[in-house]
């Protein structure tokens, strides 16, 4: 029972930082010269940073930023590539060899190369991350969805669907969508945790967000230099970084179980 909850209770500990913190009266840019790389202590269960910031504050502050990053991107790429994949499939022909050339160009780029070219194009700052991050995450929703809709768009009651006359946008939303659904918020999961690691990827680089505002990717970056005397700047941001992707991942296999037919059939 433990083992099944506790990823969902590590969300839910981000999520109430992420969308409560600002009400905790926390200083994340509050300055404090005595207590510049102090380890933690009484005071501040996490010390503090180079700047003497403590770094429990910034861990909320930028808890709220991966949380901003992570929902707007999986939200946006969720929606076009759901969108694009069911009409390329259902409608076929030209357009969709149009948009599988499409998806397979953007494919054939790593994506996270292709998000930080984006994001040294557009310049630094959260709203440029959130669009190269959109711009490249919503290829894997489309190829997952145009896959499902080839193969339920054969079925008979989407056949008889038409027989009778059904406009084809009907069709899509009553008899196709709520049928692809269960994979695609199993794939949105995931990317939830890709677009947390990826945010704090390009923060690492420089490419997020700018100071004094905080992340856990510049976290770790500015704790880096500062590794062998002050590790905790560094352990502080990334066991966090780690604990929340991991439980993505954890909760997201739960509801991959969940929603498979065949692996409930199976335990029950």
């Amino acid at each position: 029972m433990i083992r099944r909850w506790w990823p969902l209770a590590i969300l839910l500990v981000w999520a109430f930082f992420a969308l409560f913190g600002g009400l905790l009266g926390l200083a994340p840019d509050h300055i404090q010269l005595p207590k510049i790389l102090q380890p933690p202590g009484v005071d501040n269960a996490l010390g503090y940073d180079d700047l003497g910031r403590p770094l429990w504050d910034r861990l909320a502050a930028g808890a709220q930023t991966s949380f901003l990053v992570a929902i707007v991107v999986v939200a946006v790429s969720l929606l076009v590539g759901t969108l694009v994949g069911t009409i390329s499939a259902y409608v076929g022909g030209w357009w969709d060899h149009v948009m599988v050339r499409v998806i397979d160009i953007f494919l054939a780029f790593p994506g996270i190369l292709l998000a930080i070219a984006l994001a040294g194009l557009l310049g630094p700052g959260i709203n440029n991350v959130i669009i190269a991050l959109s711009v490249v995450g919503w290829v894997g929703f489309a190829r997952l969805a145009r896959a499902q809709v080839l193969t339920i768009k054969q079925r008979e009651h989407v056949q008889a669907a038409q027989a009778l006359g059904t406009v084809p946008h009907r069709i899509i939303l009553f008899h196709i969508l709520p049928l692809i659904m269960a994979p695609i918020i199993v794939e949105a999961t995931f990317a939830v945790a890709g677009a947390v690691i990826s945010e704090a990827g390009l923060s690492y680089l420089g490419l997020g967000v700018q100071p004094p505002e905080a992340s856990w990717g510049s976290m770790i970056r500015d704790g880096a230099r500062y590794l062998l005397v002050a590790p905790h700047m560094v352990i502080v941001p990334g066991v966090a970084l780690m604990l929340v992707v991991l439980a993505v991942n954890l909760l997201g296999d739960q509801l991959r179980d969940k929603l498979d037919v065949r692996t409930r059939n199976r335990k029950e």
